[in-house]
């Protein structure tokens, strides 16, 4: 049996193919075989001590007379050897059985093996196949796997330590909503500062004409009054009740119009550019009782006054018109070359004036306050209508910036530079950009400052105009200087020549003389070339950034192309010119709201005031009026006789109003725009000629109404006696 195991493992041997199993069992068979010799070496030793013992038996049956006892030590022996042979053949022969059935096993195993083997080399095979089709594409994932890697480094090496900022509600990203809505609030709240008062001075001055005319009307019945007993408080009751109740009965519709209208005129001009809730009306005490006194004061002190005055006179001089102002010699006669130059007409107009002393001031003052609100309002209109289309289409002309990361690699920049290659951009330039600070401004805000960088000043000025605001002259970048934005230097009080500090990106301060001042609206901004910029923040320079221009300069387009641009990972930000429109939109337009309302309360005043002076100086001179149209004066000769007092003295009053109203525009500009935003201080055309054609129309209509007064007055009536 082993012979036969022995030469199946030779013909196994020589196929070559060997391995676990086959290693297996040639131990196993070598086992067999060592136990197999180790038994025939046990048995042969056993048979040489057998026969050793035969022989001792031999000698001693030869020596069996020699003794007993030897004899039968020699058998036990003998015995003893016997059953030890017999015990070796049954080992022996339980080792050649044994080995027998592990050759047997092993020979089984080695069938298997070799179906195992079959199959394997299949599986192998099929696997070899697979692995050689995948290859490729896992040699090009370990490509690019080693290149992201490599460009990763590279991102490493390029990381720079972190600048970290604390910002406050008015500052940072998400401020721009608050700071317009806070801007908007100022502007409403600086306008009430002023127009309130101005309105009520300008209302007073209406009130106080009215009542004092009211006390002249009734003259005769005051002297009646006192003829027939009744003491002068009790004649001035009658016209402090009628101040007391007209006043108290305007300030409620007033109160009631300010609880209601205003506020919602107000909220319109919030809502135009914010999501705002419904407004919610509350009523304001203090304001009421204050608005009740004002008007209380304005009606019942004049009516009070002039009554105290009239009654003074005896009840019989009272019974009698009240006599006309005296004439006297006015300055004018004291240069004769110019006196006598003027025609009777214009000398008696000259003296007319004069005689009248407080309706002259009030016609001027008058006329003055209309006009002034005018001029005001149309020049804030015409100051903020344009600046946008100026700033967005004059001065700037680019549409983006897109600002690189700094730890950008070439894969990345070479993306960027792809997309700035695509169709929807018209043209681009590399720039230097960065956010600079100062604290600065009304509220002592952090305002954010562009700074913007070039190497290249030739293609720099096809994406920024930089020019003098009045001259629109150019201005130059120099290497010694930087040029800034014309509302920074307001902002900072400086001027050509000058230095002021700024704080870069890491909050180190950075002195930069100022070289030039340029027109810009919206924002501050600095601008230098690139050995300014090497020269203040002592380093190399190198562009972070790209200025846009688009070919589609729409807002929906710039910010559907600002996200695009968002979604590389080079870019760490795109500063789009969208956002500062809508802001200027929302606060021009809130402005524009309120200022419209500001001027249909000036109109309306320019009509109330000129209607109420006109009417007054022609029932007060109705008598001297009579007269000159008895003497012959034609009715277009007497409304102009008294007409040409009121259109010399709004003449005047227009005049006053430019001034005021040129420094109301100036206190407008100057404190209700936010620090980031400068209207143009220029005053249109409009807001000059405007306010004259409406006080030369509102004159025109109330000489057409006077003309017709007088065309119908009873002379005879006006001139007679009074008894």
């Amino acid at each position: 049996m082993l012979d036969k195991v022995g030469a199946t493992l030779g013909k196994w041997e020589q196929t070559g193919i060997t391995g676990k199993l086959y290693e297996q069992i040639r131990g196993k068979y070598d086992m067999a075989i060592n136990q197999y010799n180790e038994a025939c070496a046990e048995y042969n030793r056993q048979l040489n001590a057998y026969n050793a013992g035969l022989q001792q038996y031999q000698n001693a049956v030869a020596r069996l007379d020699q003794g007993s006892q030897a004899y039968r030590s020699n058998a036990d022996n003998l015995a003893q050897a016997s059953k030890q042979i017999a015990e070796k053949q049954n080992e022996l022969g339980k080792a050649v059985s044994q080995a027998g059935k592990q050759v047997a096993d092993g020979v089984t195993q080695l069938i298997q093996g070799q179906r195992d083997i079959d199959k394997a080399e299949t599986e192998y095979q099929s696997k070899l196949a697979e692995f050689n089709a995948q290859k490729p594409e896992a040699e090009r994932k370990i490509s690019e796997a080693e290149r992201q890697i490599t460009l990763a480094e590279e991102k490493i090496d390029n990381l720079t330590v972190p600048a970290y900022s604390v910002s406050g509600r008015r500052e940072g990203l998400t401020s721009q909503g608050y700071c317009v809505y806070m801007v908007i609030e100022g502007i409403v709240a600086k306008l009430a500062d002023i127009f309130p008062i101005f309105l009520y001075f300008v209302a007073a001055l209406v009130t106080f004409s009215t009542m004092g005319r009211m006390v002249d009307e009734e003259r005769t019945n005051s002297g009646t009054l006192k003829a027939l007993g009744y003491g002068n408080a009790d004649v001035m009751l009658k016209f402090t009740v009628y101040g007391f109740a007209a006043s108290t009965l305007g300030t409620c519709i007033g109160v009631l119009a300010g609880h209601t209208l205003l506020p919602l005129i107000v909220a319109h001009a919030y809502s135009a550019g914010f999501t705002m809730p419904d407004i919610m009306l509350k009523f304001h005490p203090w304001i009421t009782m204050a608005a009740f006194a004002l008007a209380w004061i304005s009606a019942v002190v004049p009516a009070w006054l002039a009554a105290s005055k009239e009654l003074r006179e005896k009840p019989a001089s009272l019974l009698l018109p009240k006599p006309p102002a005296k004439g006297s010699k006015i300055l004018l006669e004291h240069f004769p070359p110019l006196w006598n130059r003027l025609n009777f007409t214009h000398k008696v107009t000259a003296r007319n004036i004069f005689r009248y002393k407080t309706r002259m001031f009030m016609t001027i003052f008058g006329v003055c306050g209309a006009v002034s609100l005018l001029t005001a309002g149309l020049a804030v209109q015409s100051s903020i209508g344009q600046i946008g289309n100026r700033q967005f289409e004059e001065l700037i002309h680019y549409d983006l910036i897109v600002a690189e990361e700094s730890d950008t690699n070439s894969a990345q920049r070479e993306e960027i530079a792809t997309t700035l290659k695509g169709k929807t951009v018209q043209s681009s330039t590399a720039v230097r950009y960065e956010e600079l600070s100062k604290t600065a401004g009304k509220e002592n805000d952090k305002q954010s400052i562009t700074l913007l960088s070039t190497d290249d000043a030739y293609n720099f000025n096809e994406y920024l105009t930089l020019r003098d605001r009045k001259t629109h002259q150019p201005q130059i970048l120099v290497n010694n200087g930087a040029v800034i934005s014309e509302r920074l230097a307001e902002m900072l009080n400086v001027s050509v020549g000058d230095t002021f500090t700024v704080n870069d990106e890491n909050g180190a301060q950075r002195t930069i003389k100022v070289a030039g001042i340029s027109e810009m609206y919206i924002g501050h901004f600095i601008f230098m070339n690139a050995q300014c910029y090497e020269h203040v923040f002592g380093d190399q320079y190198s562009t972070n950034a790209y200025m846009v221009g688009l070919k589609d300069h729409s807002n929906a387009n710039t910010e559907r192309q600002g996200a695009k641009f968002m979604k590389l990972a080079a870019v760490r930000g795109v500063v789009q010119n969208t956002t500062q429109k809508n802001m200027v939109s929302t606060i021009v337009g809130s402005l524009n709201q309120i200022m419209e309302v500001l001027i249909l309360v000036a109109v309306l005043m320019a009509v109330v005031i000129l209607y109420d002076l006109t009417n007054l100086n022609v029932s007060e001179r109705i008598r001297e009026l009579s007269t000159i149209k008895v003497l012959g004066f034609h009715t277009s000769e007497t409304t102009m006789y008294i007409y040409r007092e009121t259109i010399l003295l709004s003449l005047l009053g227009i005049l006053a109003g430019y001034g005021f109203g040129e420094w109301l525009h100036r206190y407008i500009i100057t404190e209700v725009p936010p620090d980031e935003v400068m209207f143009d201080p220029a005053i249109s055309w409009i807001a000059l000629a405007a306010p004259a054609i409406v006080v030369a129309v509102v004159l025109a209509v109330l000489g057409w109404i006077v003309y017709r007064q007088l065309e119908t007055v009873d002379m005879l009536e006006a001139l007679k006696s009074v008894e």
